[in-house]
């Protein structure tokens, strides 16, 4: 006898998830002998497993009923007060209580969007901007509205327009080494977002997982350290690309009442982060040399990015055009007008290289002839490589 079909499961509108070609044509270029361009993953070759090895084998010797057990929803006291050292050290005085550890920056944004934001709510963006971004805030039922954007990131007049009329919520920005397009935003920029975010009483989500990726020039002041956006600023930050994604630890660093609203939400999601691995964090960053390592991967990265810039002109198309990021792990491209990057992507596959599509990044009319790559995955020979393999994709 057969056995009936299983009732299909009722799930939510918003929470459903729908097939992306693009998803699988990249899954199908994870195969070893493809040079990938498209991840943003930080490179497992630097990662410090010796420094890592020796904080969990201290946490789970000195503490082991104290690391393996339940904790509080705030986070770990020791990770916070290291956490906020450092953000001290670097400009941003800021006391340990300030802070609420995360499971990784991606769920600080998710905990900030249902603390702040209601289903219509509108939410302003760069143009383009980081997907899961966008992602989130669709499944907060959010409007979101892009800012016309340069090389140089939004732009301020714009913004000051869209505010006044589209009476947002929030403004999210990733004013370092922006994903997708490894921008920055210039300090000019940041003072008159944070005065336009002041005169009409609007959120700012500064996001900067990449901040301390920065190879040249002279780090930014935070818009969080800027006086008229001090008290609607709330900074995310994540330990992901600076010692290991693996560990899944961000933060959030906000206005008390703001704050207080993100631990309810965090308490009612998760209970709280990691235990052992905050523990382990907090070790590696008091007892362990993170700028000693950082400078390591600075200049592994340095280089692969220059392989990289040094390549584009011989792998892309006449008339293709692209910037030179000051740090981060992205390069943006945008090939001449007529060609399509998301149609060009299995000709890509089939030479075993891959790169993301810029499509995806934009809240509304997509520029179909734009692409990401991402440099820091592979040493500069393999970069070399992947480079000719793009190119015979346009012979």
């Amino acid at each position: 006898m057969t056995s009936p079909a299983a009732a299909p499961v009722p799930v939510a509108r918003h929470a459903a998830a729908h097939a992306s070609s693009v998803r699988e044509i990249l899954e199908l270029t994870a195969r070893p002998e493809v040079i990938s361009f498209a991840g943003g993953l930080p490179a497992p070759e630097l990662f410090d497993v010796d420094g890592l090895r020796a904080a969990y084998d201290h946490v789970l010797a000195t503490a082991p009923h104290r690391v393996l057990q339940y904790s509080t929803t705030e986070g770990d006291p020791a990770l916070r007060a290291a956490v906020a050292e450092r953000l001290g050290s670097r400009g941003l005085p800021t006391p340990a209580d300030d802070l609420l550890v995360t499971s990784g920056s991606q769920q600080a944004l998710t905990l900030v969007s249902t603390a702040l934001l209601a289903p219509g709510d509108t939410v302003l963006v760069e143009n383009p901007t980081y997907l899961a971004a966008l992602q989130c805030f669709a499944f907060a039922g959010a409007r979101v509205v892009p800012v016309p954007s340069d090389e140089d990131g939004v732009d301020p007049v714009a913004l000051a327009r869209l505010v006044a009329s589209e009476r947002p919520r929030l403004l999210y920005l990733v004013p370092n080494f922006q994903n997708p397009t490894g921008r920055t935003l210039p300090v000019e920029r940041r003072r008159a977002v944070a005065e336009v975010a002041a005169r009409h009483g609007l959120w700012i989500v500064e996001d900067d997982p990449y901040g301390e990726l920065r190879f040249d020039g002279a780090p930014l002041p935070w818009i969080a350290s800027l006086d008229a956006a001090a008290d609607r600023t709330v900074l995310l930050g994540s330990l992901s690309k600076t010692m290991s994604p693996g560990m899944r630890l961000g933060w959030l660093r906000a206005p008390a009442e703001l704050r207080r609203a993100c631990t309810t939400v965090k308490q009612t999601t998760d209970l709280h982060s990691s235990t052992v691995d905050q523990a382990a964090a907090a070790r590696y960053l008091t007892h362990a040399d993170l700028d000693a390592h950082l400078t390591r991967v600075r200049a592994a990265y340095r280089e692969r990015r220059d392989a990289l810039l040094d390549g584009l002109p011989h792998a892309l198309p006449h008339g293709s055009t692209w910037n030179r990021p000051d740090g981060g792990m992205f390069v943006w491209v945008r090939l001449p007008d007529g060609h399509d990057a998301t149609a060009l992507l299995p000709r890509a596959a089939a030479h075993d290289v891959a790169y993301v599509p810029g499509a995806p990044f934009f809240a509304d009319r997509p520029d179909p002839a734009t692409l990401r790559l991402s440099f820091t995955g592979h040493p500069a020979e393999a970069i070399r490589e992947g480079l000719t393999r793009l190119a015979g994709i346009f012979g």
